[in-house]
């Protein structure tokens, strides 16, 4: 009896030792840019202070309760600064010996510091959504998490064309991201078979949206702008400023539905999104927040449990190692979408549904039904690999 004891001690000691060999500590960072910004047109739209920052928390969560039983443990730290201070805090943060840091910001900045990190850093974009990133602008040392504007618009798209609504009048803002979105609808038209029968640009004038274009006024000025125009069966708003959009429901010309930035909207997630198990992540998110779910906290969740799940698959915090991994056929990921999502080897985008959102549920989740894919029917939103002039991934 006792030699089986020492027999059981020993080799449970050499499945500790064998344990303790593959501890993997993992150290990341959250970095995130704050633009000054007007008062959002509605006070439900007023952005939290741990934007983002409370979905990381929840992923590290998530990450350490599977790394408790393989050893791996992960540190992350959340950085704030306003645009002029972007490039030293990225700076701090390398210095500090952080290879895997997940950006919160425009097209612009993204880009920038990416380049600035330069090779041996992972860079995740959790948030910018310009499509040039994903084409002849992408870099081989970022991945994204956030979807394109593609992507966005091929999910509003695909709808219109499964209701059979296919004559569209698009209604776009005046500044520069506004018509990267139009352009995205623009093409989501052409490669779908709708058909923009007409388009107009907002002028964004600039002054205090709540008091300067209040309901008073915007229900005069709204009508007059959408009258006569050619026949057309739903408006697509194309307003990535949040300047007009959410006043021109109810407020048209001809009554007809709206999508894309007002009306019905694609979202990467929702605070009602309950599907697919999403109940539990949803309760957990308000339990340690005491607010709904916004879409930059499930990006960087997502950005964070990417790493959490090639940490776990691999035993390793190289980057070479989980980059390599993260573009693999073997990588997948539960994401309450109904599928496991993946990425598009060829430019670095985290393939995954969409859902269409109107305030209250989800209306519905493209790709829809028929939309069919030699590889993946997500593969129908946003650039396919004919598509894409990315050549940095090859």
């Amino acid at each position: 009896m006792r030699s089986l004891w020492i027999a059981l001690l020993t080799g449970a000691l050499a499945v500790f030792h064998a344990g303790s060999a593959l501890a993997v500590e993992v150290r990341s960072a959250i970095l995130r840019v704050d633009y000054p910004v007007l008062a959002p047109i509605s006070r439900y739209d007023l952005t939290p202070e741990d934007n983002g920052f409370a979905g990381a928390t929840l992923a590290q969560e998530d990450n350490q309760t599977t790394g408790q039983f393989l050893g791996h443990t992960y540190e992350v730290d959340t950085v704030a600064v306003p645009p002029d201070e972007a490039d030293a805090a990225l700076d701090a943060l390398l210095a500090d010996g952080h290879t895997i840091i997940t950006l919160m910001a425009n097209d612009e900045d993204t880009l920038r510091l990416a380049d600035r990190a330069g090779d041996g850093v992972l860079i995740l974009n959790a948030q910018a959504r310009g499509v040039p990133l994903r084409d002849d602008q992408c870099r081989a040392n970022m991945i994204h998490i956030a979807p394109s504007h593609a992507m966005m618009a091929d999910t509003v798209a695909q709808f219109a064309i499964w209701k059979k609504w296919p004559r569209w009048f698009l209604i776009h803002g005046s500044n520069p991201e506004d018509r990267a979105l139009a352009d995205a609808y623009r093409r989501a038209a052409t490669k779908f078979g709708a058909q923009i029968v007409e388009e107009r640009e907002f002028e964004d004038t600039g002054g205090s949206r709540r008091t300067d274009t209040g309901h008073v006024l915007v229900q005069r000025q709204i009508p007059v702008f959408s009258q006569n125009a050619e026949d057309h069966q739903i408006v697509i708003t194309a307003d990535q400023s949040d300047v007009f959009a959410p006043y021109v429901p109810f407020h048209l010309w001809t009554p007809r539905p709206t999508m894309g930035s007002s009306g019905l909207r694609p979202v990467t997630i929702h605070g009602a999104h309950e599907a697919w198990g999403a109940t539990q992540f949803q309760r957990r998110f308000e339990e340690l927040t005491r607010r709904y779910v916004r879409e930059e906290d499930y990006q960087a969740w997502l950005a964070l449990r990417v790493i959490g799940e090639a940490v776990t698959r691999t035993s390793s915090n190289e980057v070479a190692t989980l980059r390599d991994y993260i573009l693999s056929d073997q990588f997948e990921l539960a994401a309450f979408k109904g599928v496991a999502v993946t990425f598009r080897d060829w430019n670095g985008q985290l393939r995954q549904p969409v859902l269409l959102y109107d305030g209250r549920i989800t209306v519905s989740v493209s790709p829809q039904d028929g939309f069919l894919h030699q590889t993946s029917p997500l593969d129908t939103l946003g650039l396919d690999r004919p598509e894409s002039s990315c050549t940095a991934f090859n």
